[in-house]
């Protein structure tokens, strides 16, 4: 849906997006993640048309975004940062209003209209005025000119900044359910937001993509793998002795724990699943097995490491 290829975009003194290159599959879900000023919001106006770049090429569905403007646009509901509503405007006739901007007639615009209303959850705000809406409606209603025209690809930037935590998960949903039937590429500099909506994750900094996969895929790639906790009462040597002797541990840690257990923090080869070894190991042995589980890493560690590297370089 969209291909990315050695996009720059300068502006005057200041490399903003810096020969960058990715794709989105249809029906993806990705989170462009990074800090303020990493440039995701200029690629995304770059991709919505809305300025053009330096250098490089973007196809949205196939079409060059620079030279098949106008038909890029009718693929694209964009969503900006700072969301740009008519606050004089009543919900129903805004949307109205946007859908025949569009290039919707006037009975496919009323029944698109209805559509996202409820889909947005605005069905009982239609004769509202924007202006005296609460920040989570505002949201939804620039969500739903967004998604009025039945777009193929759909571009929000930041969509849950401002909201507070009820608005947030109700915009968290709305976003999940667009997956399979729109593509969806949300910019967002909260690590949560793409655990929780994405599939895919783009992780930029100074106007670069550091890293480009599955959350899974990231932890995989993280230093060291997932590491296995065990809480086991045993004496130490043998404990020391056995994890030595496993090939399946490339690494140990045991520390002290309460009354005769060690804390065993043991970092398994790749491809090697230690749980069911640890466990029948300790039965044979009869030593009490309190904890057994799989310590994956978060989106915060793996963004860090991602990151510092580069972070330290710049420094």
């Amino acid at each position: 849906m969209i291909q990315v290829s050695n996009l720059t975009k300068r502006y005057a003194g200041r490399t903003a997006v810096d020969d960058i290159s990715f794709t989105v599959e249809r029906g993806e879900i990705v989170g462009l993640l990074g800090p303020n000023g990493a440039g995701k919001s200029t690629t995304m106006r770059v991709l919505s048309g809305f300025m053009p770049a330096t250098s490089g090429t973007v196809r949205v569905a196939g079409l060059d975004v620079f030279h098949d403007s106008d038909a890029v646009r009718r693929r694209i509901g964009y969503m900006p940062e700072n969301n740009p509503l008519y606050p004089e405007m009543r919900v129903r006739e805004y949307l109205k209003f946007r859908a025949r901007i569009k290039g919707l007639g006037w009975r496919q615009s009323r029944a698109r209209v209805t559509t996202v209303m409820e889909q947005c959850g605005l069905a009982d705000v239609g004769r509202r005025v924007i202006g005296q809406l609460s920040k989570g409606y505002k949201q939804r209603v620039g969500l739903a000119d967004a998604l009025v025209h039945d777009p193929e690809l759909i571009i929000l930037d930041e969509p849950t900044i401002g909201l507070d935590p009820q608005q947030i998960r109700s915009v968290r949903a709305l976003i999940k359910s667009l997956g399979g039937r729109h593509t969806v590429l949300i910019s967002t500099h909260i690590l949560p937001e793409v655990e929780m909506m994405c599939g895919r994750v783009l992780i930029m900094l100074g106007g670069r993509v550091l890293a480009s996969d599955t959350p899974e895929n990231l932890q995989r790639r993280m230093a060291g793998g997932n590491q296995i906790i065990a809480e086991i009462a045993a004496p130490e040597n043998e404990l020391r002795t056995m994890f030595e002797s496993l090939p399946e541990v490339e690494s140990f840690n045991l520390s002290p724990g309460e009354g005769d257990y060690f804390r065993c923090a043991l970092t398994p080869q790749a491809g090697s699943d230690l749980r069911p070894i640890i466990y029948q190991l300790a039965r044979e042995k009869n030593w009490s097995l309190r904890e057994l589980t799989r310590s994956r890493h978060t989106l915060e560690d793996i963004y860090m490491q991602v990151t510092q590297p580069a972070t330290e370089e710049g420094e």
